[in-house]
């Protein structure tokens, strides 16, 4: 079911979408809409040429694929095979933009790449993971199964940016079990409204402007040339998280991050790196007391 998603005004200005085409960035836009709230979809040619292109007959489903590859080209999908050999999709940068209140859980399956990527990272000691990680992947140590679990569900309200429980719901989350939630358990119920739209009678009230400990580790990772170690990643995610709940920017602790990475650091020198781009102060040129120039011709152009 189409939903109500955000297009961002720099979207226009995206050297990534500047590289496909038209057709391509329109394809691109329309998957927001079709897209299910972990932004996920079929990898499907013709059914998405059905949703998105029905009064544009001329672009046939063939067009389609040579749109989704364009966009898989330039890293703005992902396309993977799921458990059941069909094909999938999903957006790279969704929970990074799109912020949907209440999101539901996603019936598709996760991606093999991202989702893993993020999990394994995260994941310290012995398969336990300290964050609920989007969309709710958990890689299991030492098998390299991905499951879906809500670990530590009072930990986080939100994944990757989205607020999930808002109001009297998060003390439904603290009540259920972390069995009742595993991709084997009982969904979290089915949706009575569409939760991207805007509510009858009014706008809709904007999303806080929140970021979780998980979604700047997972920015941290993406920015890196190569994957930083587990035990890098697990006690600079804690620093993360416990910045995080001192109430520091995360505009400052993303800065910081970037500092760590470009210098290569101990984990726990971070809290001294964000201190450091908090209370910076700006350089000062030294003062020079004048004195009158040796050479006055020169200095002064024969004016005098």
């Amino acid at each position: 079911m189409a939903r109500i998603r955000t297009i961002k005004p720099e979207a226009f200005v995206s050297e990534s979408l500047a590289v496909v085409s038209l057709t391509a960035e329109r394809t691109f836009l329309g998957l927001l809409t079709q897209a299910d709230d972990q932004g996920r979809h079929r990898d499907h040619a013709a059914i998405i040429a059905g949703q998105l292109w029905v009064l544009r007959p001329e672009h046939t489903p063939s067009d389609v694929e040579t749109d989704l590859a364009q966009l898989a080209d330039a890293g703005l999908i992902c396309r993977y095979k799921g458990p059941d050999h069909k094909r999938y999709l999903h957006v790279v940068t969704w929970h990074q933009h799109q912020k949907i209140n209440r999101a539901s859980k996603s019936r598709l399956p996760s991606c093999p790449v991202h989702d893993a990527l993020v999990a394994s990272a995260l994941t310290v000691g012995a398969g336990v993971t300290e964050y609920s990680l989007p969309p709710h992947a958990v890689l299991t140590e030492g098998s390299g199964e991905v499951r879906e679990s809500a670990l530590n569900p009072g930990l986080e309200s939100e994944v990757a940016g989205q607020d999930r429980f808002t109001g009297s719901s998060v003390k439904d989350q603290e009540a259920v079990s972390e069995a009742a939630v595993t991709s084997h358990g009982t969904d979290l119920g089915p949706r009575t409204v569409d939760l991207g739209s805007s509510p009858s009678g009014g706008a809709s009230a904007p999303a806080p402007d929140t970021v979780s400990a998980q979604q700047l580790m997972a920015e941290y990772i993406a920015a890196c040339a190569h994957r930083p170690p587990k035990g890098v990643l697990g006690h600079l995610g804690r620093e993360v998280h416990k910045l995080l709940g001192e109430g520091i920017a995360p505009a400052h602790i993303r800065a910081g991050l970037d500092r760590h990475r470009a210098k290569g650091l101990s984990p726990s020198l971070l809290p001294s790196l964000v201190h450091e781009v908090m209370n910076a102060t700006p350089a000062h040129t030294a003062h020079r007391a004048w004195t009158n120039p040796a050479d006055t011709a020169a200095a002064y152009g024969g004016d005098l």
